[in-house]
């Protein structure tokens, strides 16, 4: 049986749409809660904009050549939920989400590049979109890379099996309450561990989850 991947990737806004938007202005930030191909042309993000001047960013979205259409669904001073058209520099969209039946579940733009994380149904689809991607001179910069298994909690977050185990039994016996209901020798005879072991798989995974969750819009974290 096929395992879906998840990748995260970088992606220059030179390559991608909105990149007219940003350049009249650097400080706007995206954030996509739901992207869709309405069809081999076109695709239909759904997304909130963070700016100093939004009313300014609208400006700039009405020239964008990526842009055919856009609608303000919310607006909440200074964030606002849009609904856009995209038409013009969505080729990589369009592969990963017709071609590769990849589901994007994120994507966070700012600074001059997108950070998008992909599901892709099974590794080879990942490699045909880095294919595709080097066919059409585009750029494809893959930051990270996990499966998901049986334990797809787990891979959903970055975390290892044994990472997920620890940090939910922690938490299932209070080990992060003040004070704790369980030690960490305690904990570690839960798990069969040693504490030195129980400490090291909570730091790491504390690590990993931060990252895939809290880290994941910030395209300058390393």
């Amino acid at each position: 049986m096929s395992t879906s991947t998840i990748a995260v990737v970088r992606i220059p806004s030179s390559e991608f749409a909105l990149s007219d938007t940003f350049d009249r202005c650097p400080d706007v930030e995206f954030d996509i809660e739901r992207l869709v191909a309405r069809d081999s042309d076109s695709a239909m993000p759904f997304m909130w904009a963070q700016g100093t001047d939004l009313d300014a960013v609208e400006d700039a979205l009405r020239e964008d050549s990526s842009v055919a259409e856009f609608e303000v669904l919310a607006n909440l001073g200074d964030e606002r939920l849009y609904r856009m058209s995209w038409v013009a520099h969505i080729r990589l969209v369009i592969h990963i989400l017709l071609e590769e039946e990849g589901t994007i579940l994120d994507a966070h733009g700012r600074g001059g590049n997108w950070r998008l994380r992909i599901m892709f149904p099974e590794r080879d689809s990942l490699s045909a979109t880095y294919d595709f991607c080097s066919d059409h001179g585009l750029s494809f910069d893959v930051e990270k890379v996990y499966d998901m298994n049986e334990s797809a909690r787990a891979g959903r977050f970055g975390l290892s099996e044994e990472q997920f185990d620890a940090l939910t039994t922690a938490a299932e016996h209070g080990y992060f309450q003040v004070p704790r209901g369980v030690t960490a020798e305690e904990l570690g005879e839960m798990l069969g561990i040693t504490h030195q072991s129980l400490s090291e798989r909570l730091r790491r995974g504390q690590e990993n989850l931060i990252r895939s969750t809290l880290l994941i819009d910030d395209p300058d974290v390393e």
